[in-house]
């Protein structure tokens, strides 16, 4: 009997492959990219159209409808008024993400590396991710005034828990094996930080970038908010203030969708950087 199932065995890894089998299993991944893109666009334009047919029972004092939001949208751009307004909120979101990364990421890998540092740090990194942060924002102002930096800060501190939070975890959930094996060829600590520990952690650290995206648009608009009126967060308060519901909707839209295109740019990153994972997750089938 088994004399007979080798050679059976034999011939089935020795049988050629179709060229169309092939190609059809090459056209997997595009054709589940394309029909995930096709139902997306279908509901949104399904939420649009469902929302302009209900406008005639919208009272447009307490809300809108699309059309309405695209002819104020226009206004606003023709006047220069929401790029100007976009810009003053891009400044801080940008520089205050950007050092939560710078600090955030390496920050998480030294407490996951260190038990030391978990104990005397990590309980920090966690008070401060379960901490109402808004409610610094008075003590911010006094700190760093009302201008550019206090945004900067308020961003920087809603988004670099998540982060840092999300690297260590990552750091910690390194199989122990990787850096065995790393020690048994006498690898330096830096090596195995770089080589083994970092690759792993990369997953994580992505999770963290994704997470923290929404708390840095959140942050950018609570600090034009509480601080000098400016930006997306200005036009949001002069047209509530005026009743113009149409308008307020205008930069309400632009900040969501500034949160998605940052959130796929995350997970554009994501498959360059640690295009394994999507493999490992099954997401490329």
């Amino acid at each position: 009997m088994l004399k007979t199932e080798k050679p059976m065995a034999d011939a089935v890894e020795r049988a050629p492959v179709s060229p169309a089998f092939l190609a059809e299993a090459e056209a997997v991944v595009p054709r589940s990219r394309f029909s995930g893109f096709v139902i997306t666009v279908v509901s949104v334009a399904s939420f649009l159209l469902i929302w302009q047919l209900c406008a005639p029972l919208i009272n447009p004092l307490f809300g809108s409808y699309p059309s309405a939001i695209v002819a104020a949208f226009w206004t606003l751009a023709g006047s220069g008024k929401l790029a100007t307004a976009l810009g003053e909120s891009l400044r801080p979101f940008a520089v205050g993400y950007a050092l939560a990364i710078v600090i955030g990421v390496p920050l998480g890998l030294v407490v996951g590396r260190s038990r030391a540092l978990e104990a005397g740090v990590g309980i920090y990194v966690t008070a401060g991710y379960a901490m109402p942060l808004v409610a610094l924002v008075p003590l911010l102002i006094l700190w760093f005034g009302l201008g550019f930096a206090v945004k900067v800060a308020i961003i920087f501190l809603m988004s670099v828990f998540p982060i840092c939070i999300n690297t260590w975890h990552g750091a910690r959930a390194v199989p122990k094996t990787l850096i065995e094996v790393g020690k048994s060829f006498v690898a330096p600590d830096r090596v195995i930080l770089r080589r083994i520990i970092l690759p792993a952690t990369l997953p994580y650290i992505m999770a963290g970038l994704r997470l923290s995206v929404g708390r840095a648009v959140v942050a950018m608009v609570i600090a034009e908010f509480f601080t000098s009126i400016s930006g997306l967060g200005a036009i949001i308060l002069t047209s509530a203030n005026n009743y113009d519901t149409a308008t307020t909707f205008v930069p309400i839209i632009i900040i969501m969708l500034l949160a998605v295109t940052l959130n796929s740019l995350v997970g554009v990153i994501e498959r360059r950087v640690a295009p394994w994972q999507a493999e490992i997750a099954g997401r490329d089938q």
